[in-house]
């Protein structure tokens, strides 16, 4: 256990982040569940929104370095590449 007041602190911290990381990170995966569940059930028009919707949040994600940049850029990529090819 910690015994250095700067350590303690440093868990503090790392605790509280990893809270504020693990919402991040759950909330773009609902996103891009959102749409993949339109893509599955054939709704371009849905897809296409809801991707429309998923785009800011994922893009934030890797502002605040939930996901990394190229990850975000990749799964923006092949979902616009499966609602295009629907």
């Amino acid at each position: 256990m910690a015994t250095h007041v700067s350590a303690e602190k440093r868990i503090r911290q790392t605790a509280r982040r990893t809270v504020v990381n693990r919402a991040r990170l759950s909330r773009l995966r609902t996103f891009v569940k959102k749409v993949e569940t339109a893509i599955a059930a054939g709704d371009k028009e849905a897809a296409r929104a809801a991707l429309k919707e998923a785009q800011p949040e994922l893009q934030r994600g890797a502002q605040k370095g939930v996901v990394h940049k190229n990850a975000v850029a990749r799964k923006l990529s092949r979902l616009s590449a499966r609602i295009k090819s629907l």
